[in-house]
């Protein structure tokens, strides 16, 4: 794993009607060092297998923490540190996030993050802990080989500008 970046779990509790879990608990992400601030949460919606969001992150003063869980499908979440101070710096980390596995990846202020779909018709529901900033918005290109980034399926749809990243020079 990246530094900071934690794949979160459900704890299931199940009866009769099926189960009960609490995704996300201020006092408990604070408690365990994640940023607990919670201000936008965003729906991304994806018809096809094989498209590419990302990799994006916000530079100061408006970095962002991230909870990512996948709804409806599946996808290869990935996380690249950008923190030169950080002993993970240019690494990555990636998950696997699905409907049925209810697993989330909480990614911290400084990395970056990006998704490919394995699926068709793949929503992702995200909580940040700040807001957008148009003007502050940033990206690393999926391909760019200061990361080395493995991705397990072929890019079929992406982004002009997710496309046309420059290389990464931190």
């Amino acid at each position: 794993m990246l530094a900071g970046v934690v794949e979160v779990h459900l704890d299931p509790v199940s009866d009769e009607r099926g189960f009960f879990a609490r995704s996300w608990c201020e006092k408990e992400f604070g408690l365990n060092g994640l940023n607990p601030r919670l201000v936008q949460c965003n729906v991304s919606f994806n018809t096809y297998k094989g498209t590419l969001r990302g990799i994006h992150y916000q530079n100061e003063p408006y970095q962002e923490a991230k909870l990512v869980r996948c709804t409806q499908g599946a996808i290869y979440d990935v996380a690249v540190d950008l923190r030169p101070q950080s002993s993970t710096f240019r690494r990555w980390v990636a998950a696997t996030l699905t409907a049925e596995n209810r697993h989330m990846l909480y990614i911290p202020e400084g990395c970056a993050h990006g998704f490919l779909t394995l699926m068709d018709n793949t929503e992702v529901f995200y909580q940040m802990s700040e807001y957008y900033h148009p003007e502050s918005a940033c990206g690393v290109r999926f391909d760019d080989s200061a990361f080395k980034i493995e991705w397990p399926e072929k890019i079929e749809v992406i982004s002009e500008r997710d496309r046309n990243y420059r290389d990464f020079e931190g």
